[in-house]
């Protein structure tokens, strides 16, 4: 029988870190973002979750990105709910950009309060002080992550409000960071028996490549079992993110393994972080597995986007000229 072509091969050591390689007591990691540093080691920026329920994010650090870990002897980013109240039920599912202009990286991030989950910035440059923005998109709203440059003079972000018309990823702009507005709606989930009809939301950061922005997205389709997180592509115009190029029509990546399928939350695939190899096509992806540890997987760029060519289809909204992007300039707000 021929089998569907594999994007992304699991890691013959996966799971690569779990809650028993902590130098301080945890109930769970998971959910990673990640980044090379400047000297080459992988950094993951690790949630971490405890016995009450609340996450803070810990670092962990490798030469090989897969092995030989140094994780941060304490919480490397505690919530600080005296001073940023949303954050009185913990911090979770970081996303981690370099912003070249900046020299310095941002975390976007989760924070969790009596009000929900909303959206709230950080900055850093070593990993061990932060300058936090706060809240930056109110709740319901999370899977967050910042593009690494400037489209048209504003940064952008990209983000997963709950409304009344389902949860979508949206795509938001900002003069410092702080101040968001022209919020576009750039993929919606499908509806009915689709692998991603219920709801969608960013994985990783986008990647940059020639033919566009790529992005990674988790998809959720809820079973008489509960819900099955799984993973899909699409790829969107360089200077006009918000304009759709591609959407594959099936899923790439689930779970399939034990450790994928059994932990806190069964089913779950959960990627938040990669990192690019020199020959700048082989990526590691890095991902909770079922909300209790962190696995990893490798894949290739240019594979990724050959089968987007050969699998993916224009979103039904582009087709039209009234959904054109050169229409509508990124810094024309919208209502």
């Amino acid at each position: 029988m021929k089998a569907y072509q594999s994007l992304l091969t699991r890691h013959a050591k996966n799971p690569i870190l779990t809650a028993a390689d902590w130098p301080y007591p945890v109930h769970s990691v998971f959910n990673p973002a990640a980044t090379l540093l400047k000297d080459g080691t992988t950094l993951l920026l690790c949630r971490v979750e405890d016995r009450r329920g609340h996450s803070h994010l810990c670092a962990a650090r490798s030469q090989n990105g897969f092995d030989g870990w140094v994780i941060d002897e304490q919480p490397t980013m505690l919530p600080s709910p005296e001073e940023y109240p949303d954050e009185f039920w913990g911090i979770e599912d970081p996303r981690i950009t370099y912003m070249e202009d900046l020299q310095r990286y941002a975390i976007a991030y989760t924070a969790f309060s009596r009000g929900g989950p909303g959206v709230a910035l950080a900055l850093t440059s070593d990993f061990k002080t932060f300058e936090r923005l706060g809240l930056v998109m109110q709740p319901d709203d999370k899977d967050a992550a910042l593009l690494p440059r400037r489209i048209d003079g504003s940064y952008a972000l990209l983000h997963r409000p709950l409304t009344d018309s389902g949860a979508h990823i949206w795509l938001s702009y900002s003069p410092d960071l702080r101040n968001w507005g022209s919020h576009k709606l750039i993929l919606q989930a499908r509806k009915g028996a689709w692998w991603d009809a219920n709801k969608v939301g960013l994985s990783p950061p986008l990647i940059e490549t020639k033919e566009g922005w790529l992005m990674m997205y988790h998809g959720v389709r809820h079973t008489a079992s509960g819900c099955l997180y799984r993973l899909g592509l699409a790829l969107f115009e360089l200077e006009h993110p918000e304009h759709c190029l591609l959407r594959g029509d099936s899923w790439i990546f689930g779970p399939e393994t034990k450790y994928e399928r059994e932990g806190d939350v069964g089913n779950v695939a959960f990627p938040c972080g990669t990192t690019l190899a020199p020959d700048g096509d082989t990526i590691n992806v890095y991902y909770g597995a079922a909300d209790s540890c962190i696995a990893l997987a490798t894949g290739s760029i240019s594979a990724m986007l050959k089968w987007l060519h050969e699998n993916g289809s224009i979103p039904l909204e582009q087709r039209s000229p009234e959904h054109s992007v050169k229409s509508i300039p990124p810094s024309c707000p919208t209502p």
